[in-house]
């Protein structure tokens, strides 16, 4: 029997065993020492999360504060000149943008909807929507209403509004507005043939003798059919398409109301598109030339037609929806104000849209203005004319105007009472019209009485000292004498010493930049009642208003310029003050 015999390089893997009292003894040791890692291990978990919920919630408090910075940011550069709040408005809403995905995906790896959001930039994309909707259905009339544009121009409008800004966009819609042709769009559809037709209005020998190919304007000769017909063999393929084209140019040029659909059309998509285009732009298009020179005249033209020598309030309605779309007020202003530049209607328009919008003194600068353009110098209106210009604005200023008609310059006093109760009886303003009578019955103490006590009224309701002291001059210039003088001087004083004081200042200075020749005496008799003793309690109020607003601030506009016109016309009065206030 063979016996085995283990081989020389064989190993020894025999494991030593453990004996099960060693087992048994270190037994509880191991299961110590697995319960205490799970308790830290749990421990940690938790740590953890509160650690996770701290983090969210202040990154979440951070978004938040964030975004209501940029809201008060917001509000607070809306204030600012017209050139510089939209850079910094688009640069807010960028920043704002970055810091919202930032902590959004910090937190949840996804950006956030419901972050707060400043009320500005809620209604800048509200708009931005909106005119992206409305300039669709304007490119839909355009085509539906058979336009000289190029087959197949307008709907790409549709897929990218920015191309209305393109060169040759830009060229086909002054060819529509001018009912021209650029030269390339006739090589194009026609052929070099068809040139024999047209009329080049772009190459001048003077002033443009080698303009670009692609800058070059046609318009149809003025006897396209009798040369179409001498012609027959020029444009044998397309004399149907020469004809349409020229059909369609034609009609687009009359006075027609299909011709009017067109141009109301494309001047409420020029409108919607140039808005839209600003509002996405806003870091490089400048609000100056946006609201200030090309969205006036889409106005005006829209408005104002030939055919008619009044306004549709159809049409001023339309217009005021779509200023209606402008977010910022001083922009709408802007527009407004750059209106009828050129006078007549037009310029009724301007003074239209602004006193329908806003409310005005029947002494503001605007309302003068408006009656004066009412009212031509040398020229008295009928008052069926004027009622329908006055009845379109809104009722407050309906009788504003009136009542600035009243006292107007341009007529003799009793020619301008009369067209102004004419024209308040036109409108149906009954109690105007009863208040216009009663003054023309009243007497002259009585009457200046009710003008000051009106003046009274201003001051009392904090009107600024400007519209106070543009009344004051109204009254003084008209009726001059020592009676107006002590009657304002009993006004000014009966109120806010500052009032007198800032109406004080404001004596010398015409609107205009002009010098008031009647400020001087008026200042010294002030001066003069001020410092005597008659007058000590006034005197005393007004040291003691001054006295305070030096210790506010020393270099106050205010204290500076009153004792500057006290020494103008009293230098003794002036040393008296000063030394009161305590200055010296």
């Amino acid at each position: 029997m063979n016996e085995y015999i283990p081989m020389a390089d064989e190993q020894d893997n025999t494991i030593a065993l453990v004996s099960v009292g060693k087992i048994q003894k270190e037994w509880y040791d191991l299961t110590l020492r697995v319960a205490e890692a799970e308790t830290a291990r749990i421990a940690l978990e938790q740590e953890n999360k509160a650690l996770r919920t701290l983090l969210e919630r202040v990154i979440e408090h951070r978004q938040k504060s964030h975004g209501e910075l940029v809201n008060l940011l917001t509000t607070l550069v809306s204030k600012l000149p017209l050139n510089d709040v939209g850079v910094i408005v688009a640069r807010l809403v960028e920043h704002n943008a970055h810091v919202t995905q930032v902590s959004a995906s910090l937190v949840k790896g996804k950006f956030d909807d419901n972050v707060l959001q400043p009320t500005l930039l809620k209604s800048l994309d509200k708009t931005k929507r909106d005119l992206a909707e409305a300039f669709k259905p304007e490119v839909e009339q355009l085509i539906k209403l058979d336009t000289p544009f190029e087959a197949g121009v307008l709907p790409l409008l549709l897929e990218k509004p920015d191309i209305f800004f393109s060169p040759p966009f830009v060229r086909a819609n002054r060819a529509f507005v001018k009912g021209q042709i650029p030269r390339e769009r006739v090589l194009k559809e026609f052929g070099a043939d068809a040139l024999i037709f047209f009329k080049d209005v772009t190459t001048d020998v003077k002033f443009n003798p080698r303009p670009k190919p692609e800058e070059i304007m046609l318009v149809f000769k003025p006897d396209f059919a009798e040369l179409l017909q001498q012609h027959p063999n020029v444009c044998a393929d397309h004399r149907k398409e020469l004809q349409s084209l020229h059909d369609k140019i034609r009609q687009s040029r009359e006075n027609t109301e299909h011709s009017r659909a067109q141009k109301c059309a494309f001047l409420r998509l020029s409108f919607f598109l140039e808005l839209l285009h600003y509002y996405e732009n806003q870091s490089t298009e400048s609000p100056d030339v946006v609201f200030a020179q090309r969205l006036p005249p889409l106005i005006e033209q829209l408005v104002v037609t030939g055919e008619r020598d009044s306004l549709d309030v159809k049409l001023l309605e339309s217009a005021e929806a779509l200023l209606a779309l402008i977010i910022s007020a001083d922009h709408r202003k802007a527009v407004i104000n750059n209106i009828g530049k050129a006078g007549g209607l037009p310029r009724t328009l301007r003074y239209t849209l602004a006193f329908r919008a806003e409310k005005f003194t029947d002494v503001d600068p605007l309302t003068v203005e408006c009656v004066k353009h009412l009212i031509p110098q040398g020229s008295t209106p009928a008052p069926t004319a004027l009622a329908a210009a006055v009845r379109l604005f809104n009722p407050e200023m309906q009788q504003v105007v009136i009542r600035a008609i009243a006292v107007t310059d341009r007529l003799r006093k009793e020619d301008a009472a009369k067209l102004a109760k004419a024209v308040a009886q036109e409108i149906g303003l009954k109690e105007v019209f009863e208040r216009l009578n009663e003054q023309s019955m009243l007497s002259p103490e009585r009457e200046r009485q009710l003008a000051w006590d009106h003046i009274k009224d201003l001051i009392g309701t904090r009107t600024t000292p400007n519209e106070v002291i543009a009344t004051i001059r109204k009254r003084l210039h008209g009726r001059y004498d020592a009676d107006e003088v002590k009657a304002c001087w009993l006004v000014l004083t009966e109120a806010d010493p500052m009032v007198f004081v800032r109406v004080f200042c404001l004596f010398p200075y015409m609107p205009d930049g002009q010098a008031d020749p009647l400020a001087r005496p008026i200042l010294e008799t002030f001066v003069t009642r001020l410092t005597h003793e008659k007058y000590a309690a006034v005197y005393t109020k007004t040291v003691h208003a001054l006295r305070n607003l030096f210790k506010v601030k020393a270099d106050s506009p205010a204290l500076v310029n009153f004792l500057a016109l006290v020494k103008w016309v009293d230098t003794a009065a002036a040393e008296k003050i000063s030394k009161d206030v305590g200055l010296t």
